[in-house]
């Protein structure tokens, strides 16, 4: 970072004004809990659809609305009242490798979570450190997995004690824990600074990241999160991950 044009940072900051507004909700997973205004309803349906969005975003959104539409469009409800025959709804679902196996204990481990600990926000809350939230996801992991559980499940939530970027899982948090104004990221956790979030690392931002200078390491790993999020917070240690706006958009919609 030491290196870096600043120029470079005044294009990124250009890049996350173009990307950072509501018209780029329509074509991103996070459409889907825009759908709703209970905190519980934002907070679940932003959780599962953030744990399927791998792959084609067509596709991930398709099959976030299907998500919604087997619990009735009323997420928490779902979660704090299904029974075992409600769950036998969900047969046929897949996304990718997630299917009605995983969906069916998603929903268990979640009421476990809002009956046990007070909610998906209290679990990410613990285990925080000044800044960083990755402890926090292993927490969050160790709680989730607290149920007897199908094995094949347990590849759907990261790990960042595993070397895991937890692209997925640090995508959530910043949609819950962001306030900017900008209408995109809800700011609904106030336990969690955006400060102490991380970059949801992939494979666009990792190589824009490269790009500009950002990032040297070659995987998409915990490593690199680290390196990413340390020259991050050196362009603003208040609000890191705004930069994820611009390092995704200028990789997927710029092929930069």
């Amino acid at each position: 970072m030491n290196n870096l044009n600043p120029e470079i940072k005044e294009f990124l900051d250009e890049m996350v004004v173009k990307y950072n507004n509501p018209l780029f909700i329509e074509s991103d997973p996070i459409s889907i809990p825009h759908q709703y205004h209970l905190k519980e309803d934002i907070e679940i349906s932003g959780f599962l659809i953030s744990t399927i969005a791998w792959g084609n975003r067509t596709m991930i959104i398709r099959n976030g609305f299907k998500m919604m539409n087997l619990m009735g469009n009323s997420p928490y409800d779902f979660v704090m009242n299904h029974n075992e025959d409600d769950l036998e709804r969900l047969d046929g679902f897949v996304h990718r490798t997630f299917n009605q196996i995983d969906f069916a204990y998603f929903i268990k481990a979640l009421r476990h979570i809002y009956t046990t600990t007070g909610g998906l926000e209290t679990v990410f809350s613990q285990a925080l450190t000044a800044t960083s939230t990755q402890p926090a996801i292993s927490h969050f992991k160790q709680e989730f997995f607290s149920l007897p559980y199908p094995p094949r499940t347990l590849k759907h939530v990261s790990d960042p004690r595993n070397g895991s970027a937890a692209k997925r899982i640090n995508m959530f948090l910043r949609w819950m824990v962001r306030k900017d104004q900008c209408g995109v990221d809800f700011g609904i956790w106030k336990s969690i600074s955006p400060s102490q979030l991380s970059c949801p690392l992939d494979v666009h931002s990792g190589n824009v990241a490269r790009k500009v200078g950002l990032l040297n390491r070659k995987q998409n790993d915990a490593k690199a999160l680290e390196e990413l999020d340390a020259n991050l917070r050196m362009m603003d240690k208040k609000d890191p991950v705004k930069y994820d706006f611009a390092l995704f958009g200028l990789g997927v919609f710029e092929k930069f």
